[in-house]
């Protein structure tokens, strides 16, 4: 565990954007109590997490954890734990070498949606002709089918599942998937482009519900 990364800008830099995004988050209720979660890819490997346990709305760059992405080794803690998302975090990062960050909260319509969407049997929720589609970054802006994956206890479980999905992705995909009965994870070159997406996304369920009451 490297104590001296917490003092470098390889960590300094990225943790302070990470806490300002988690509490304009929190601010919009989007990760009450200690829920959600964020990251970002670092260099030599590693990845910058939110800790576990930890206020989104009281966080500080100080608070992070870095973790090793090909293990899932905690290379420097700061006294807390990574997340208990970071499974999914790292499925993606492993998944997407143009991944750079990952956002994951529990949006309330996308939540919904997905609920929905897991009561009825299925595993996606396709959208088509809403124009906030194109701010998803799919390949098609017109429509788009968001991926459900299940909800387990075990969050290391959604993690293999996500793994195995994007398993040597060739296909063009949309950055973005739900969790049933839980929330939403997108992802980006970017924390700010991962940011947008989950409010596109947000939107965008809030809009298909709206419109299929």
């Amino acid at each position: 565990m490297s104590e001296s990364l917490a003092l470098s800008p390889e960590l300094t830099a990225p943790g302070e954007a990470l806490a300002g995004t988690a509490r304009a988050l929190y601010a919009r209720g989007w990760m009450e109590g200690t829920s959600g979660n964020l990251s970002v890819r670092l260099p030599g490997g590693l990845a910058a997490v939110t800790p576990s346990g930890r206020s989104k709305g009281e966080m500080s760059a100080a608070d992070m954890v870095a973790v090793d992405v090909a293990t899932g080794e905690v290379r420097h803690a700061g006294g807390a734990r990574p997340s208990a998302e970071t499974a999914i975090h790292l499925a993606l990062y492993r998944s997407f070498p143009d991944c750079g960050a990952v956002v994951h909260a529990h949006i309330p319509h996308g939540t919904a949606l997905s609920s929905r969407v897991a009561i009825a049997g299925l595993d996606s929720a396709s959208f088509a002709h809403y124009e906030i589609i194109k701010g998803l970054g799919g390949p098609h802006p017109e429509q788009v089918t968001v991926p459900v994956f299940a909800n387990w206890a075990d969050v290391s479980k959604i993690g293999d599942d996500v793994r195995r999905f994007y398993a040597g992705a060739t296909k063009p995909h949309v950055p973005v998937l739900l969790i049933a009965h839980h929330g939403a994870t997108t992802w980006g070159p970017d924390l700010e482009t991962a940011r947008n997406r989950l409010e596109c996304l947000e939107l965008l369920c809030q809009q298909h519900l709206l419109v299929h009451r």
